[in-house]
């Protein structure tokens, strides 16, 4: 053992030798006194791990289409679902080691999918006896570490959510879930893994779930009164200096929120829709982000805190299982305390690795029931009918969504506001959807309506309709008169996807992509005559727009004249079922069409 300075000097002063004899010792130590002087510091204790990441899985399971019943297949290659997502995370632990690897989801899983519906719906998880959601088996077979709470994980209503959480071996995170009287954490906030590490502390790894605001519009038929949802910042600055007076190494966040500073629902709420760069622009503390919520690929990306200059780490993985986020961490043990030395992202794509086994196993019987089902036969249709040009062509199978909405309404108002003339609003939610001539099956209707929104009748005058639908039609693009119309970038202006376009029935409109936003709604007529300002009329409309989803001015304050729980899927199919044929004869007309400066585009 090198015997440090100080002592040497004690021991030198302690052999009172000869002076020779010390001479000679001196002289015959001094190469070794001088190494041992000159000796590089013990280095400090380094490790690694690594935090896998989905999202916006959807109840996707197989890499299968249950719209189309057949394999998933998409123009860029991708594939679909955790079965084969599962594979890859087996890959990263065999690589790295097991008690390396943290599993991390971002919401948005038990809605999306026809097995969804089916678990949800036809056979619940709620019934007595009914089995448990094949996506809290896959996860747990998986070993999820835990999981934020996505807004459409309210959409079967609150009962469903907390059954499906009980089913889980992973914690539902929520930090921003509160409960509606209390103000207190309706769910789990945060967990802390740890990271074993022989010899060493355990690197204690915090993770913050933070959900997103808009369930409170979105979903607000199951959460009014029930749940509140505060911002992801505001609970984020509550809840990161928790983390670290935990003493947590890391800081890790899985937020069901996009990474733009964005709003899809304008200045309904108080609250950022898509805030996780700005949680890690302004909460110190954060080490890397999940993200979620925008089906959207970003493989690294980093966000400068204003308070501290760290650099915070963001990484979203697409969705449905097309990507799996990975963020590697190393870090350095300092004086006893673990400290973050490098951080990096990447996503990596499983389409090249087979489904897991062991889940097929697990879930291969749920899932051919779930097939059997979306096969089954409801009626027929006399010719087919094509969602390929809905969304810049008044088409019949849109005039089939609005002809159920309105027969709906139309049966439950009451007799003053039966007397009020009755539209339909809806958008082109899926331009494969296609329902075939002759026989018509549930997973045709499941294609064309593919969320699980309910029902409404909203009062709107003639003015305030006109706003509606020029707010409808900032989905153009701005074509001047004489210009070619290119269908292939002429929609999606504005970043307003096809979700958040509207189409009107029961009224005749033009829509005038020559003229600025604001000024396209031409020639609006009901009944063959002009729409005056203050005319009434009721709107048939789904809960999410009616409720303030995507920002259409009116719609969220108006007078309500009928509201229902049914989802408006399951009405299509039952309008086809006691029909029996499905002729687009019996359809609403809309009678809307683009021009250019007055002239028909189609």
């Amino acid at each position: 053992m090198p015997v440090s300075p100080l002592n040497r000097r004690a021991f030198v002063k302690k052999s009172a030798v000869t002076g020779a004899a010390v001479a000679v010792a001196g002289a015959a130590g001094a190469p070794a006194a001088q190494a041992a002087e000159h000796k590089p510091a013990k280095k400090n204790r380094t490790w690694s791990f690594s935090v896998l990441g989905t999202t916006d899985l959807h109840s996707h399971v197989f890499d299968w289409d249950y719209y189309l019943d057949k394999a998933y297949s998409d123009s860029k290659g991708n594939s679909v679902g955790v079965a084969r997502v599962a594979t890859l995370i087996k890959q990263q632990r065999a690589a790295k080691g097991e008690e390396r690897v943290l599993l991390v989801d971002a919401g948005d899983i038990i809605q999306g999918t026809s097995l969804a519906y089916y678990f949800a719906r036809v056979q619940p998880i709620t019934g007595k006896g009914a089995p448990k959601h094949p996506m809290a088996v896959a996860m747990n077979h998986m070993r999820y570490d835990a999981a934020a709470l996505g807004n459409h994980e309210f959409n079967y209503g609150i009962e469903v959510l907390r059954k499906f959480e009980s089913q889980c071996r992973f914690p539902l995170l929520g930090a921003n879930a509160l409960d509606a009287k209390t103000l207190k954490p309706a769910f789990q906030p945060y967990t802390v893994k740890r990271i074993c590490v022989p010899g060493a502390p355990d690197i204690k790894v915090g993770i913050l779930g933070l959900t997103n605001p808009g369930i409170a519009l979105w979903d607000k038929d199951n959460v009014s009164g029930k749940m509140v949802f505060p911002g992801l910042v505001e609970q984020a600055k509550k809840y990161v200096p928790r983390l670290r007076a935990l003493g947590c190494d890391v800081v890790f966040l899985t937020d069901h929120s996009g990474l733009d500073g964005s709003s899809s629902y304008g200045d309904e709420l108080p609250y950022v829709e898509n805030a996780s760069n700005l949680v890690a622009q302004q909460v110190p503390g954060i080490d890397a982000i999940l993200v979620g919520h925008t089906h959207v690929e970003v493989p690294s990306y980093t966000v400068k805190n204003e308070e501290t200059g760290e650099d915070v780490l963001l990484s979203e993985p697409y969705c449905w299982g097309y990507r799996l986020s990975v963020f590697d961490f190393e870090l350095e043990l300092v004086r006893g305390q673990w400290k973050v030395t490098k951080k990096t992202a990447q996503t990596l794509n499983p389409n090249t690795v087979d489904e897991d086994p062991e889940i097929k196993k697990l879930l291969e019987a749920d899932h051919e029931l779930v097939v059997k089902y979306v096969n089954t036969a409801v009626g027929t249709c006399t010719e087919d009918l094509s969602a390929a040009d809905s969304c810049w062509k008044d088409v019949p199978i849109m005039d089939f969504i609005h002809q159920v909405q309105m027969d709906t309404v139309k049966a439950g108002l009451s007799a003053s506001d039966a007397a009020l003339p009755l539209i339909s609003v809806a958008a082109p939610f899926s331009r494969t959807a296609d329902i075939p001539a002759g026989s018509v099956t549930i997973k045709d209707i499941a294609g064309l309506y593919i969320y699980d929104n309910t029902l409404y009748g909203k009062k709107l005058t003639g003015a305030q309709l006109k706003d509606y639908l020029e707010y409808a039609a900032k989905y153009y693009h701005q074509v001047p008169a004489g210009t070619a119309v290119d269908t292939s970038t002429l929609t999606n202006a504005n970043s307003f996807w096809d979700y958040m376009y509207d189409t009107a029935a029961g009224v005749s409109y033009d829509i005038d992509i020559a003229q600025a936003e604001g000024s396209r709604i031409k020639n609006l007529t009901y009944d063959g005559t002009p729409v005056t300002d203050d005319q009434v009329f009721v709107v048939a409309v789904n809960n999410y727009r009616a409720n303030g989803g995507s920002g259409y001015p009116h719609i969220a304050a108006a007078d309500i004249a009928y509201s229902s729980t049914n989802e408006i899927r399951q009405l299509m199919i039952d309008y086809v079922t006691s029909k029996a044929t499905l002729d687009p004869k019996d359809f609403a007309v809309t009678n809307w069409k683009l021009t250019q400066g007055g002239t028909p585009v189609f």
